[in-house]
């Protein structure tokens, strides 16, 4: 079954604190995978800028252009970025994609969570 898209918003309204709503717990899983990338990718991100020089251009390509700064930098890195890209395709679904049959989703959460750790931890040498 597709997933309903109005669920986000009455789980934005729960996190503002309006309301107590009602959403399924693939809206919840959704949302956390999302989160768990942005939160690795934007850690990751400032850390390269402070660090070693990486150029944000505050655009949607510095998804692409963040992974492929910190392949250059070497072997640790080029880990580091797969890591990302892998957290990014898995957003990715869980933000575009009306069915993720077949998917564990819940493992996919917990995965998500634990890669984004590994990153922001990498991140804070």
């Amino acid at each position: 079954m597709a997933f309903n898209w109005q669920e986000y918003l009455e789980l934005a309204k729960e996190l503002a604190g309006l309301q107590r709503s009602e959403y399924s717990r693939e809206c919840a899983y959704r949302s956390a995978v999302s989160r768990a990338y942005y939160s690795a990718f934007c850690w990751c991100r400032n850390y390269a800028e402070k660090h070693s020089g990486f150029k944000p251009t505050g655009e949607a390509k510095d998804h692409k252009y963040l992974r492929e700064y910190l392949r250059k930098l070497g072997k640790d890195w080029g880990k580091i970025a797969s890591k990302l890209d892998k957290l990014r395709r898995w957003r990715n679904k869980c933000d575009y994609d009306n069915d993720l049959n077949n998917i564990d989703l819940e493992g996919m959460v917990y995965q998500s969570i634990e890669i984004s750790q590994e990153i922001i931890e990498k991140c804070k040498l």
